[in-house]
């Protein structure tokens, strides 16, 4: 599609916060061309409350992308949700929360893909912005490494490790972002963790509202949820799911290839910074138009 697109129509939901434990209620609402993702925290004043959904504002990524606004306002747990943005082509929105986090429905970007859908998606009249990647930049922290690379459509490959447990080991994945491969290959895939974390996340005051309702927590070789996986391999499709997430922070769609050992939170934004920082690495182009608007409008 290359046509910037927004909701048809405003939709709301309700969730608990994953890290805070607090009742949340969410408002998706249209937004105009280049308007592209804002975040309104409807429960501070108006003039604190506006936090646009960028890289350079990614002030935490402890089990969590978090911004923060230059007045101080934070939004966290917003990778799942910009996930679903950027599989479903939403370039233009308006998320408003009444709380310092998104809600975590079921730990997947499903429930947010549903509200998409039930929203509708609008073909608007300006051509998409794209962020075209035109050579490689890579970051490392000890055994993490993640680059960003020239390809011609927006594809994620990533690999995890985990010694600690034979129920991963080490799994890989692959997702290439064309139509409708975000809803059926990565957006259900839910988030995970090990129930020996738990104590400590508490004690360090995140994962308050986390239950086996909306994580997938990990004993020894045991998965803890009654139902068990979805997917054999969700633990790396989760981690592609917040890839896709965390680098739509760019402010547009990512013309280029990512690729991550290890991968997290973290390094994500530390590739954004990276590839933002070469000023000879990337350009915005305007997407080439292929088709008539009114005929997909």
């Amino acid at each position: 599609m290359s046509w910037q697109q927004t909701l048809n129509t405003t939709i709301h939901c309700a969730g608990v916060g994953l890290h805070t434990g607090r009742r949340v209620r969410m408002i998706l609402r249209p937004a105009p061309v280049d308007h592209g993702i804002v975040f309104i925290r409807t429960d501070v004043p108006a003039d604190r409350a506006v936090i646009p959904a960028r890289w350079d504002l990614v002030a935490d990524t402890r089990l969590c992308t978090l911004l923060k606004n230059e007045q101080g306002t934070t939004i966290g747990t917003i990778e799942h949700l910009m996930a679903a943005l950027r599989g479903l082509g939403i370039d233009n929105a308006v998320v408003e929360v009444d709380a310092p986090e998104l809600p975590i429905m079921d730990g997947s970007a499903a429930p947010f893909v549903f509200l998409i859908e039930c929203a509708g998606i609008k073909v608007q009249d300006q051509p998409r912005r794209l962020i075209r990647v035109l050579k490689e930049v890579r970051v490392q922290d000890g055994d993490k490494v993640v680059s960003l690379s020239p390809a011609p459509v927006s594809s994620f490959r990533a690999e995890i490790v985990y010694d600690n447990t034979a129920l991963i080991r080490r799994q890989e994945g692959f997702l290439r972002l064309t139509d409708g491969a975000f809803k059926a290959e990565v957006a259900d895939c839910r988030t995970f963790g090990f129930a020996h974390e738990v104590e400590q996340m508490r004690k360090a005051g995140l994962g308050l509202g986390g239950s086996l309702d909306n994580a997938i927590v990990i004993d020894g070789d045991r998965v803890l949820n009654p139902g068990g996986l979805r997917h054999g391999d969700e633990f790396i499709r989760h981690k592609i799911l917040d890839a896709v997430g965390d680098l739509y922070l760019a402010g547009g769609q990512i013309l280029g290839h990512f690729q991550g050992l290890r991968p997290g939170h973290a390094m994500n934004n530390a590739v954004l910074r990276a590839l933002f920082a070469d000023a000879n690495a990337w350009r915005r182009e305007d997407a080439e138009v292929w088709t008539d608007r009114a005929a997909v409008a």
